[in-house]
């Protein structure tokens, strides 16, 4: 069996909504939240863990039993804590990233990355997308878009070509919007979820950033960039995460009007 390991990188420091992870909602923390989203995914065949930077996150986890590591405050991003926990778990044969904001993740996504990642022997990471069917996103710079490769071979996944802030692939002829809703879809929404092999999680430590990677700010483009193959799994909306206090109070009233026990 391949021992999977699930990964949530977590950074007390918040620059929109302070110390975001602590925040409370019907008894329990966004990282609890998001801890016990993540265990429900059947691929989690060496459970979930959190990547640490703080002693006060280390008491949060410890209040609900969840699993620590505690790593260096100087990691430059997500990927590069879980590099540093790849390190100390060699007999794991995948990893996988999961948003610490994310308390609405889909267990049913975090599969399908994985998936994605085992079926194809050539992919050094998965990540995944969903389908742009807005207008207003294809120009919002916070919705990162994902061109693909061989996105129409009824696999449910394809390769990612680029990844950008900008609407990609750009119609010369045409208006975006009018392809809104073509199947397959022209634009996809880049989620971060991602799975990783530890060879590759090694390279990713030891690489500089890429010139690409500074322009547009998306450490995935490192790997594109080096000639690395991303596999893509299409899955469901994207979950929401927590980056301010609006958000916040969205997913209080989400999670009020969705459970029997608020």
């Amino acid at each position: 069996m391949t021992k999977t390991q699930i990964v949530l990188p977590a950074r007390l420091a918040s620059s929109r909504l302070h110390e975001k992870l602590l925040q409370v909602v019907a008894g329990k923390t966004v990282l609890q939240h998001t801890y016990e989203a993540a265990s429900r995914a059947k691929s989690a065949t060496s459970g979930v863990i959190i990547a640490l930077d703080d002693p006060r996150l280390t008491e949060a986890v410890e209040s609900f039993g969840g699993r620590w590591i505690m790593t260096p405050q100087d990691c430059a991003s997500g990927t590069d804590r879980i590099a540093y926990v790849a390190e100390q778990m060699p007999d794991v044969d995948l990893f996988i990233n999961v948003q610490s904001d994310e308390p609405e993740i889909d267990p049913e996504s975090i599969d399908a990355v994985a998936a994605a990642l085992l079926s194809d022997s050539n992919a050094d990471l998965s990540t995944a997308a969903t389908p742009i069917r807005s207008a207003a996103a294809l120009t919002d710079p916070g919705i990162v878009k994902v061109v693909m490769a061989n996105a129409d071979d009824g696999a449910g996944r394809g390769r990612a070509v680029y990844f950008s802030r900008a609407c990609v692939p750009h119609d010369r002829d045409g208006d975006p919007s009018e392809r809104l809703h073509q199947t397959p879809a022209t634009y996809w929404h880049h989620l971060g979820l991602y799975a990783y092999r530890p060879d590759f999680l090694r390279w990713f430590a030891s690489a500089p950033q890429s010139h690409l990677e500074q322009v547009e700010k998306l450490e995935q483009l490192r790997a594109i960039e080096a000639g690395k193959k991303i596999a893509v799994a299409f899955v469901g909306p994207a979950a929401s995460g927590i980056d301010t206090p609006a958000d916040l109070d969205a997913f209080r009233n989400r999670f009020k009007n969705t459970s029997p026990s608020v």
